[in-house]
């Protein structure tokens, strides 16, 4: 798949049947996040694959209802750092800036392989920490839940949902975003 036919395959589906999760897939999905650029090529960004059931089921715990619907996911990456990782440059710590590229070029991967992989910030980091024995000076960025798009809607969604669901929601104008040359908000 060309790389725009992917960004544009790219949503945050909601609705989501279990697919097969192997090592070859997450080393796969590794892989593609180590190679995005990071300042001093430091690659601040970590991340746990929870797969197994067990564990899936203790991690679901610290979703709060809202986010029931992850319950059908097959995996949950949990992307972590700190900005002891990283560049701090004046005021300016780059940790969370080179982390959300790592995972950009991952759920890239992840959707041109077929999979969902819709980052959430809905989680009791805390808990995630505890579960998952991350150290207390991390700080957990995201969880990426991971599946495959189902057609079948999930019923713990919201009407909002629903619809974004068969949608994809409204993108900004390019004169919202963008400016040449300066600023001119």
């Amino acid at each position: 798949m060309e790389l725009k036919d992917v960004i544009e395959k790219r949503r945050a589906y909601r609705s989501l049947k279990p697919c097969r999760i192997d090592e070859n897939l997450i080393k796969e999905l590794a892989r593609c996040a180590s190679l995005a650029p990071s300042c001093y090529n430091n690659q601040p960004w970590r991340f746990v694959f929870v797969y197994e059931k067990d564990m899936l089921e203790k991690l679901f715990e610290s979703l709060p209802e809202g986010n029931s619907w992850a319950k059908s996911s097959s995996m949950i990456i949990v992307v972590f750092s700190k900005k002891e990782f990283d560049c701090v440059t004046g005021e300016r710590e780059y940790y969370l800036f080179d982390t959300g590229m790592g995972t950009a070029f991952l759920i890239l991967k992840a959707t041109d392989l077929g999979l969902v992989a819709h980052p959430i910030a809905g989680y009791d980091e805390n808990r995630v920490k505890e579960i998952l024995e991350i150290p207390e000076d991390m700080r957990v960025i995201t969880l990426i839940i991971v599946g495959e798009k189902s057609e079948k809607i999930s019923p713990f969604l919201s009407k909002k949902h629903i619809e974004l669901e068969k949608k994809r929601p409204q993108r900004l104008k390019f004169e919202e975003f963008c400016f040449l040359n300066r600023y001119s908000g």
